[in-house]
């Protein structure tokens, strides 16, 4: 069961929209929340720009004006969060590594990470709405990883979409989404497959594995060759309030996602994604 939240804390859509998302589902499940706020102390300070002779001076005054505005702008995003959890109570941590190494190592004393999509923390750059933080949590395998677009809601009475492909990145987040306890609502599996009878099985067997978890679960077997649109359109049309799926797969053909597809399923989900690798 779901027992520790670990949440990147910043002030961007996605940003907001994960806080929220965390708040709603500690309250729901009863795990105890932790605020990650990232204050990379290197990359303030620049640790490696040349620094003329005489400049040093203004170098540490300049250090100190980005490190207390980092500082603050942390101060502020916990101040939102005190606002938004109202009486529920939560630890903040801060994090004082750049934001990858940073999140890992933080994540280890939690079951889950939640990451708004757009996510800056700090000074990093969301090339097409993506955080590049994600990239680097999705290559780890200590922990999953819940990256929660804008405008995204917690539903506790919202079935999720499990994407399934027998690859052993969807095998863990399919475990790890039923030992965590977070399908008591139900679930779609959806498999992709160019014959009927493949694509019946692989759902089959995913199915098969969470109602053994007590995880109420429904197989949805696709004939096709395009498994992104197919997720896409069935995480719309039902609505799903979360997307299962594994990440960074490269085992031939048979395998759903390659690093290019995750990216493109992260971008354009409509919902939050459960991912683990």
């Amino acid at each position: 069961m779901l027992r520790s939240i670990l949440l990147a804390l910043d002030d961007t859509e996605g940003a907001l929209a994960a806080r929220d998302y965390a708040l709603a589902l500690a309250r729901h499940t009863g795990a105890a929340l932790t605020a990650a706020i990232i204050l990379d102390r290197r990359d303030l300070a620049d640790a490696h720009e040349a620094v003329p002779p005489g400049a040093s001076a203004f170098k540490e005054r300049r250090d100190a004006a980005l490190l207390r505005q980092a500082q603050e702008a942390g101060a502020a995003a916990v101040a939102r969060l005190r606002d938004a959890a109202g009486d529920f109570p939560f630890t903040v941590q801060e994090l004082a590594e750049a934001p990858a190494p940073a999140l890992l190592a933080a994540a280890g004393a939690h079951d889950l990470l939640i990451v708004g999509r757009d996510s800056s923390l700090g000074r990093e750059a969301a090339e097409d709405g993506l955080a590049p933080v994600i990239e680097a949590l999705l290559h780890d395998r200590t922990r999953p990883l819940l990256v929660v677009p804008p405008g995204a809601r917690f539903d506790p009475a919202a079935s999720a979409l499990v994407a399934y492909d027998a690859s052993p990145g969807a095998m863990r987040a399919v475990q790890l989404f039923a030992l965590l306890g977070l399908g008591r609502c139900g679930t779609t599996v959806l498999s992709v497959a160019e014959d009927e009878e493949k694509a019946a099985a692989l759902a089959g067997t995913a199915a098969g594995f969470l109602q053994r978890h007590d995880v109420p679960a429904k197989a949805l077997p696709v004939i096709g060759t395009h498994p992104v649109e197919a997720l896409l359109a069935e995480a719309a049309a039902m609505p799903a309030g979360m997307l299962v799926m594994g990440a960074y797969e490269h085992t031939g053909l048979r395998a759903l996602f390659t690093g290019s597809a995750t990216k493109h399923l992260l971008r354009r989900a409509p919902c939050a994604i459960f991912a683990a690798h």
